[in-house]
């Protein structure tokens, strides 16, 4: 009676076998259709991998299409429309691309959602900071205590691509929202040349393009009970503050998501034992300084990520959360200085078990 079960089982269980072998050796020899680069642009490196296309021609183009953002939005490049603003002669109204304008909107938008805690016309205090000195050095203290007057994202009026401004001595600094912005429309781009799988890696602003490309094994596997683990998700780990890219303080599961990390050891330096970095509080021009090392967003949009992230730390822990699961379809993970985790509501499912 029993041997006769057990035999049954094993029929069942051959033909399974069978097709997974036939599987395996008909995908075996089969090359995935990948291809990576690396290149230093907008001041950091940055890395895109297409995993269901070889084309360079399209590699390329995701490349130049960031190369032309860079040029477009740049604080420091004299060509830059945020450049020939800030330098400007006179307080007449300044006419802005389309793109610019649409980023703008979104810096005032956020801006105004944080009271001023994230706000987009800080460069008079942030010009003043130098992070990639060989020797590095406060700023002048009289000098950040009359820049930090001109801070205030209220005296900037945009209507339509027209930009104007309560104050001559305005200046824009973008630079807490544009990566994001600029992986978004290379997603788009992308997209537009038929790529569905891919990731787009700029420094701290992770962006994944669908998910990664499975095979008809792993599918007939998952299928049939043999695989519980979601192959087709891109895992991207969460850096631990302050060491190697390698370390990680836990790996996320992602489809289709922004992944944006925003911490004090992204940029800093020590002065008489005391850490500077670079997310500056705007009423005071200095660093915020509040228990936070880092704070990774997940959303839809790159850009929204990208300022929610510095938002969220400006804001601190408790208000970040608040404004976070206050959101629709975003996350956020805060590690404090003791270097302990704290997730906002939904953040858990992303996690690698």
């Amino acid at each position: 009676m029993n041997s006769n079960k057990t035999s049954k089982k094993l029929w069942i269980f051959i033909p399974i076998a069978v097709v997974l072998c036939i599987l395996a050796l008909l995908l075996g020899n089969q090359k995935q259709k990948t291809i990576s680069d690396t290149r230093f642009m907008l001041d950091t490196v940055v890395t895109v991998t297409l995993y269901d296309s070889n084309s360079s021609s399209i590699l390329d183009g995701v490349f130049d299409l960031c190369q032309s953002y860079e040029d477009l939005l740049s604080r420091t490049k004299e060509s830059s429309e945020i450049y020939q603003f800030n330098n400007r002669k006179t307080n007449e109204p300044f006419t802005l691309s389309d793109d610019t304008a649409e980023l703008l909107e979104k810096g005032l938008y956020y801006s105004k959602l944080s009271n001023g805690a994230f706000d987009i016309t800080i460069a008079p205090a942030s010009s003043l900071w130098d992070f990639k000195a060989e020797t590095p050095a406060l700023p002048d203290e009289k000098q950040l205590k009359n820049a930090v007057k001109d801070i205030d994202y209220r005296n900037l009026h945009l209507d339509g691509n027209v930009l104007t401004s309560d104050d001559p001595r305005t200046q824009i600094d973008l630079g807490a929202i544009a990566k994001g912005f600029i992986a978004d429309k290379m997603k788009e781009y992308l997209l537009e040349q038929g790529v569905q799988s891919a990731i787009i890696n700029l420094g701290g602003n992770v962006l994944c393009v669908g998910e990664k490309p499975v095979s008809i094994l792993e599918q007939t596997k998952q299928k049939l009970g043999f695989s519980k683990e979601d192959k087709s998700a891109f895992l991207i780990g969460l850096q631990k503050p302050f060491e190697s890219h390698q370390e990680v303080v836990g790996t996320l599961n992602i489809h289709d998501l922004s992944v944006v990390s925003s911490g004090i050891y992204e940029r800093y330096f020590r002065v008489d034992g005391t850490l500077y970095h670079h997310i500056l509080n705007p009423k005071t021009g200095y660093p915020y300084n509040n228990h936070l090392l880092a704070v990774t967003i997940l959303s839809d949009k790159s850009v929204d990520g990208d300022a929610l992230s510095t938002v969220t730390f400006s804001l601190g822990l408790e208000e970040g959360t608040k404004l976070i699961e206050s959101l629709p379809n975003t996350y956020a993970a805060f590690i404090t200085e003791d270097g302990t985790l704290h997730y906002t509501k939904g953040f858990e499912q992303f996690l690698k078990k």
